[in-house]
């Protein structure tokens, strides 16, 4: 059996079975190349139109102890046990594989935190909200920094910034630690063990937070794989926006002068307005549409507050 085989006939077994995607990949033939490749210690980004010669050609500087075109009993029987894995356990890949990638950069992961996938991400790289910053923004907030990614993500795309990745579960900053440590950047980032705000006392230039949102009616509809997370980094109670709403009340306290807020609500846009009807967002543009990401200045976040 060749690759290419080996990984159509286990995205033919993830279909059969109904597993749910999301956690990193869309489809069964994605998240089996995924599997396989990993499996395999081949190159995630492998170019899997090319032909079997062509792949092989592609790993051929790789040192990849598998041939392509004749993979041994031993790599199909350990391939295929990945993938019955994947099945029953219901768990995202990256719980499996310990390894979550975003913007190129990989991150891991283990069942202590939510496996990463914010649009923030995507923001970040592309410099989306830079023109709301100025030189003198230096301190960052990821707010639910869950395993760390996102605050590795903004010291990487801003070399003169610090940041502070605040979560309320001990747990999940002991996988962020990790990945901090692992991009080396223990001097740039500081964890902080914080219930929203409140085991936080400076004040910042940009926070961004993708918090719990998922309101109760879709928790009762998420699919295993989702529920096999931390439902704390999930569930936002009736509405969705019982973190936010709680956020709001002393944000601008933590926020310096000119600050940003951007943050993530998933599918959610209908009940923050209705939560927030008075409040001027700026709504950014993601591959996932323009309703999934908001930006908030202080100056919007105190007229509300001045209002109410």
């Amino acid at each position: 059996m060749d690759l290419k085989e080996l990984i159509h006939t286990s995205a033919n077994r993830l279909d059969e079975a109904k597993v749910a995607f999301g956690h990193g990949t869309l489809n069964a033939q994605d998240e089996a190349a995924w599997l396989i490749l990993w499996q395999l210690k081949l190159p995630l980004d492998l170019d899997l139109n090319e032909d079997i010669l062509g792949l092989q050609q592609q790993v051929a500087s790789a040192d990849a102890k598998v041939d392509l075109g004749n993979i041994s009993p031993n790599q199909i029987e350990a391939c295929q046990a990945l993938i019955a894995e994947r099945i029953q356990t219901r768990k995202p890949a990256a719980y499996l594989t310990r390894e979550a990638w975003l913007q190129g950069i990989p991150f891991y992961v283990d069942e202590r935190s939510i496996v990463p996938r914010s649009f923030i991400a995507e923001l970040i790289a592309e410099g989306a909200f830079d023109a709301w910053l100025s030189e003198a923004s230096h301190s960052f907030l990821d707010l639910c920094t869950g395993n760390g990614s996102l605050a590795v993500l903004c010291a990487l795309a801003y070399p003169e910034i610090e940041v502070t990745g605040a979560d309320i579960s001990k747990d999940a900053l002991a996988v962020a630690k990790i990945n901090v440590d692992q991009h080396h950047l223990s001097h740039r980032i500081q964890l902080v063990e914080s219930d929203g705000l409140q085991g936080l006392t400076q004040t910042f230039d940009c926070i961004i937070c993708n918090p719990p949102y998922v309101c109760e009616a879709s928790m009762q509809g998420l699919p295993a794989e989702f529920k096999a997370e931390p439902l704390l980094a999930l569930a936002g109670g009736t509405d969705g926006m019982d973190f936010i709403r709680q956020l709001f009340l002393n944000l601008p306290d933590r926020m310096n002068h000119k600050a940003i807020l951007v943050l993530e609500i998933g599918n959610e846009r209908e009940h923050f307005e209705a939560a927030f009807p008075m409040l001027e967002a700026v709504w950014l543009e993601t591959s996932a549409g323009e309703d999934q990401v908001l930006l908030v200045t202080k100056e919007a976040l105190l007229k509300i507050d001045a209002k109410s």
